[in-house]
């Protein structure tokens, strides 16, 4: 699978956990490393989580905060895991400049490892759409344990 990505500032302390983002590589497979604290985006229709219909919650895949319920995923037609509102204070957001225009970047609030970019043409109630990828993410079905928090 291609990553697209730009280089990591691996020194840079990551979300409210402040390991540098280097510390990761020894916990995360390097696929998602790259996209989580290189800030890479993986191939749209890529993700087996696309397809992902049970209820259950998705967490980050470094640190395993919940960071969204399937009950707000929906398909958005873009190829990329999409939902309509995250977990309250999961997520914290920046500007994004990089292929000469602004978007809303998105990442953990617990590692800061980068998910996706959020749109404001999502459907009701919220209108936003979280886009967001797959392999930043890891599922858990509703009945399984959630896996505890690493990294801390």
């Amino acid at each position: 699978m291609r990553l697209f990505s730009k280089d990591a500032d691996a020194a840079r302390p990551t979300g409210t956990l402040g390991r540098p983002a280097a510390a990761w590589q020894a916990d995360v497979e390097p696929e998602r490393w790259q996209i989580l604290f290189a800030d890479g985006t993986e191939p749209p229709h890529s993700s087996e989580l696309n397809q992902e219909k049970r209820d259950g919650t998705f967490v980050c895949a470094a640190c395993f905060q919940p960071l969204f319920s399937s009950r707000t995923k929906y398909e958005s037609g873009t190829g990329w895991p999409s939902f309509f509102e995250p977990l309250p204070g999961a997520l914290e957001t920046r500007e994004d400049r990089k292929f000469f225009m602004l978007r809303t970047e998105y990442h953990c609030a617990r590692c800061g490892g980068h998910q996706g970019h959020v749109f404001d043409d999502g459907p009701a109630p919220t209108g936003q759409r979280y886009c967001n990828n797959g392999l930043a993410l890891r599922f858990i079905a509703d009945g399984e344990p959630l896996p505890p928090a690493r990294g801390g």
